[in-house]
């Protein structure tokens, strides 16, 4: 799996929008294939102009846990933003999850003002839904 670092470093790498574009897509393609069964209306991300679903795991400490996610998204450069929240969130534990924010990271790799505002506010449905979810996990 590809990790934050090398997404930034890649991303730097890229000089034209058009190839930024591609390797998100390239980066929604190596996302592994959520299971239908999982794809239900519980697991549907609310605010997003696609369709995406968001699934969560808990382990370790119930206190703390360790959250691993998995998502999907019929659209292939939504699919690549779902690739991209899930390496910032997926397999850390809900306290860093609640204190991270994505937006900044897609600010720094000068993604966010390149979306379209439909995508953007679908990021952030995303980002919201994984952050509510640490919060609730953490108050349990």
């Amino acid at each position: 799996m590809t990790t934050l670092d090398q997404i930034i470093d890649d991303f730097a790498f890229l000089d034209e929008w058009e190839d930024r574009y591609r390797y998100v897509i390239e980066l929604g393609k190596a996302l592994p294939e959520m299971p239908e069964a999982k794809r239900t209306s519980e697991n549907k991300v609310q605010g997003c102009a696609s369709q995406v679903w968001l699934a969560t795991q808990a382990t370790g400490d119930p206190e703390d846990p360790v959250l691993i996610f998995e998502g999907e998204s019929d659209a292939h450069i939504v699919r690549g933003l779902v690739a991209i929240v899930l390496t910032i969130y997926s397999g850390k534990h809900a306290s860093e999850i609640a204190r991270l924010d994505a937006i900044d990271t897609f600010s720094k790799i000068g993604l966010i003002e390149h979306l379209s505002t439909q995508r953007a506010n679908g990021l952030r449905s995303m980002i919201r839904r994984i952050k509510n979810e640490a919060e609730t996990r953490l108050a349990a």
